[in-house]
């Protein structure tokens, strides 16, 4: 039923794919509201889970079903009549037939709903197809392979073309019995209002950066700077990951220093950096360029208006101080950073040449850091 892809539309890039990552760090209320509410005889037939990109709601949603699974007789008594044992855990033996056969994506009490690869064109589509939905209905139509329970996990439900959300919304309003979907959604606002009325929600937060070390640790990744990265990345393992696979720290170190207090910004070395996302072969590069630059105008506005930041650059934190001193200079941040990023997101709508769009608003940048330095 389950089908592994060319390419893994639930799988960050250069990461395991969640199916593999038998842990789940820095989510320990969420994984505790479904455990509370499985142990009470409360389980509701579908839950949402919620929570920015790459902060492990893959991760639980296949940590749920591998407990789901193999809680399948956990309602009956026991060989010689005594209550079965209540669980105090989510956690799941790591090698056992059911994890097995769960990470080839043969297990037939579980249907994995995600974008579909598309033959003819040799990629991925765009969205989670209604031919994908309908597969749902398919493996409901199928008894359990024990008489127990089936889950389904969707990832992203917030891929859902208009049809698909349709289809499924149908599904949640005549759930089959004993059946849990899993819905993983980075931005549920997307999703129809029937469909979130119908889920309960198990919200994952960002990571703290000792989470970030263990769940990086966990995932084969090492960093030299953890603590810097985790900063970064704003508490997200695959955001954190995808930086640091692109040299993203050290990119950040350089646009910091480029506005060092009481120095105007290096022209030379600016034009260097702009120079460097030139060409289709630096596209990775000039997205990166983009999202970081916007990550350090948002940080400026955070710091002038007194949020806590952790260091994400050494002396970072002493360059925002001079730069974003109160909540007027985090004002005139915030709105820079609304009007570069509109300007970004045209400038690759349209093609316009890369090199240029990073030096204009490295210029932009400094005229405002400029004249909060003289304020």
């Amino acid at each position: 039923m389950n089908e592994i892809v060319p390419i893994e539309p639930d799988k960050l890039a250069d990461a395991p794919h969640p199916r593999f990552c038998p842990r789940v760090f820095g989510q320990d209320h969420a994984a505790a509201d479904f455990l509370s509410a499985y142990n009470a005889g409360r389980l509701h037939h579908a839950w949402m889970i919620t929570g920015p990109k790459g902060v492990g709601k893959a991760s639980l949603a296949w940590k749920i079903a591998r407990f789901l699974l193999s809680q399948s007789q956990a309602t009956s008594d026991g060989l010689f009549g005594e209550a079965a044992p209540v669980p105090t855990t989510l956690e799941t033996p790591s090698d056992s037939p059911l994890a097995q056969r769960i990470a080839a994506l043969a297990e037939g009490r579980l249907l994995l709903c995600r974008r579909p690869w598309d033959d003819k064109s040799n990629r991925l589509k765009q969205d989670i197809t209604v031919s994908e939905v309908r597969r749902l209905k398919r493996f409901f139509e199928f008894s359990a392979p024990d008489g127990g329970r089936r889950v389904v996990i969707i990832d992203a439900a917030d891929e859902l073309n208009a049809s698909a959300a349709n289809a499924l919304l149908k599904i949640l309003e005549e759930p089959p019995e004993r059946t849990t979907l899993l819905l993983v959604a980075h931005r549920p606002m997307r999703l129809l209002p029937t469909i979130r009325s119908r889920c309960r929600t198990l919200a994952c937060s960002r990571l703290a950066a000792d989470d970030m070390e263990w769940a990086l640790a966990g995932a084969g990744f090492e960093s030299s700077n953890i603590r810097h990265l985790a900063a970064l990345a704003d508490g997200s393992v695959g955001e954190a990951i995808r930086l640091a696979n692109h040299a993203g720290p050290e990119l950040y170190q350089k646009l910091v220093a480029l506005f060092a207090a009481g120095a105007k910004m290096d022209r030379r070395a600016a034009a260097a950096l702009a120079d460097s996302c030139a060409g289709a072969k630096n596209a990775e590069r000039y997205s990166l360029i983009l999202s970081l630059l916007q990550n350090l105008h948002y940080r400026l506005a955070a710091h002038g208006a007194s949020r806590k930041l952790n260091e994400a650059a050494t002396d970072e934190l002493l360059i925002l101080g001079n730069l974003a001193p109160n909540p007027d200079a985090a004002r005139r941040w915030a709105t820079l950073a609304a009007e570069l990023a509109a300007r970004a997101q045209h400038a690759v709508a349209v093609n316009l040449d890369p090199s240029s769009v990073i030096l204009d608003m490295l210029l932009k940048t400094d005229k405002l850091a400029g004249s909060l330095r003289a304020a």
